[in-house]
């Protein structure tokens, strides 16, 4: 069992930067692929970058390529997202995610954390 809890969501301008951390329990955590995903109103779910369990591959929707930065932390139990040149389409739920649940899909994780709302003023 996995609980994951968002933070670091808020109003920024276009251009400017955050970060968001996602604090994560439970012992599977530093063996599961981890990720970030978003959600707007009438909008599915958009995959926005995973993880591997070590770091060392990660991946990115090509909406975000270039901007956006996941990292993850095993000995602290945190997965972060660093956001810089963040436009208005980038405004969002942003959601946590972990042990991804199938390989043909990237927005498929059984765990999610509760969210965090980031909003990108023009």
């Amino acid at each position: 069992q996995v609980q994951l809890v968002e933070s670091g969501g808020g109003m920024v301008q276009a251009g400017g930067s955050l970060r968001l951390s996602c604090a994560a329990s439970g012992r599977a955590f530093s063996t599961n692929t981890m990720a970030w995903l978003r959600q707007t109103p009438g909008k599915e779910r958009e995959f926005v970058a995973h993880i591997n369990w070590n770091g060392g591959t990660t991946s990115y929707a090509n909406s975000v390529q270039g901007r956006f930065t996941i990292s993850r932390d095993n000995a602290q139990n945190m997965v972060y997202l660093q956001m810089n040149s963040l436009q208005p389409e980038d405004t969002a739920v942003y959601y946590c995610a972990g042990q991804r649940m199938s390989m043909t899909s990237l927005i498929n994780y059984k765990y999610w954390g509760q969210g965090t709302q980031v909003t990108v003023s023009s």
